[in-house]
């Protein structure tokens, strides 16, 4: 065991141990295992209804109009979306495709509840996108000019880029935001370009949007704040420009725990920073997760089919692979991996956990400590309810992993 952390630092309702072993929303993980087969991703459903009515009462709580949309790239599984739709219908659609605008109108929600935050928009998105009716973002100066173009007199929100942003283990610089250039959103010295151009079709700005960061928790906050200060500056401006502001989208980001020591994102402090600078705005202040939503609703099952020392270096491999769950090798996402039979045994020994594609990086641990594991044992990938299941990828024509959904916790 690595000195200074728990072994079960991942416990809560919905993901426990019971007599050594792993429980899944109520269900023993390897009797889950030996009905689906594996590899298996298994849903707790009720995780999202939680996480989603956290926010929603964290909003509500610091005396904001709160809006609470799924970021549909993160997971889009028609029966997470069916769960979604029955407990949490007050959640809404944040979509980035003219695929996803139309999963989310065939999944259940009205083009009124859908907000759609894209980039390099093509004159074929928009042949489909301005039919469906959904509110849509837009991140560049030009991109207003093609939709101006298109749809004159729409309604329109701005993507603005305020040069910082937050990120998990205290970052303040992400791929979305920060002080080197990324492909997304308006700087506000272009505000008054952006208000032009509008002005030219007659499309009116009447939504601030901002993408804060990626996976902040609470060392995150400071940074958040200066984010939420400096979009609120960029909100005035553009009212006093015109503009009819009526919603400030603070987009995703937010993070959950994913090791050790990781402190859980403060909801009431989180919305209250955002109350600070956006409550005198009057604003309807929305955000758009994908992993506090949904992140920590899903493990992935797996067999460990082979195992073997080479040159010092336990390895074992498992019958799934990167294709299957391949956030951590997109985003560089941390993963803790369970034994489902010894969930709360002493680690004892490094592992390098592999899996079954035919590339060298495809290793989802590396000397990560585990407890006595054999061939035959079934471990569970933990946090991969979001860009796992929709991130699947046919490389080597392995197929995708099935699933298993629970909506109760016996």
């Amino acid at each position: 065991m690595v000195a200074g952390l728990s072994r079960t630092w991942w416990s809560r309702p919905g993901l426990e141990v019971r007599g050594g072993r792993l429980v899944v929303a109520g269900r023993d993980a390897e009797d889950v295992a030996t009905t689906s087969g594996t590899p298996a991703y298994v849903y707790d459903l009720t995780r999202i209804e939680e996480q989603a009515s956290a926010l929603r009462d964290a909003l509500a709580g610091a005396g904001l109009r709160g809006v609470v949309r799924l970021a549909l790239k993160a997971q889009r599984e028609p029966d997470v979306l069916g769960f979604l739709r029955e407990r949490c219908p007050w959640v809404g659609l944040d979509v980035c495709s003219p695929g996803e605008v139309a999963w989310g109108l065939r999944y259940g929600w009205r083009a009124d509840e859908i907000s759609y935050t894209g980039t390099n928009l093509s004159e074929r998105d928009l042949d489909a996108i301005l039919g469906a009716g959904v509110h849509l973002n837009l991140d560049l100066l030009t991109q207003l000019d093609r939709v101006g173009r298109r749809a004159p007199g729409a309604s329109v929100g701005l993507r603005v880029n305020p040069r910082v942003g937050a990120s998990w283990n205290g970052g303040t610089s992400t791929l979305y935001t920060g002080e080197r250039p990324t492909k997304f959103g308006v700087f506000e010295e272009q505000l008054s370009d952006a208000v032009a151009i509008c002005a030219k079709h007659g499309l009116t700005i009447d939504t601030v949007h901002v993408h804060v960061g990626d996976g902040y928790l609470s060392d995150g906050l400071p940074v958040f704040a200066e984010t939420m200060r400096r979009v609120a500056d960029m909100t005035r401006k553009l009212r006093d420009l015109g503009c009819p502001i009526r919603e400030v989208n603070t987009g995703g980001g937010l993070g959950v725990p994913q090791r050790s020591g990781d402190a859980p994102l403060d909801l009431a402090l989180w919305a209250a920073i955002a109350a600070e600078h956006l409550g005198p705005l009057d604003v309807a202040v929305a955000t758009e997760p994908g992993d506090f939503l949904v992140k920590e609703s899903a493990v992935l099952l797996a067999e460990i089919v082979t195992l073997e020392e080479r040159d010092g270096v336990l390895f074992a491999g498992l019958d799934a692979g990167w294709n299957q769950a391949p956030e951590r090798f997109i985003y560089e996402a941390l993963l803790d991996v369970v034994v489902c039979r010894a969930a709360d045994a002493e680690r004892e020994r490094p592992v390098t956990l592999s899996g079954n594609i035919n590339e060298g990086d495809d290793l989802f641990a590396v000397d990560l400590p585990l407890p006595a594991i054999n061939e035959g044992d079934v471990v569970a990938l933990l946090g991969v309810g979001s860009y796992n299941a929709s991130l699947y990828s046919e490389h080597c024509l392995r197929p995708p992993a099935s699933a298993m959904f629970f909506g109760d916790r016996p």
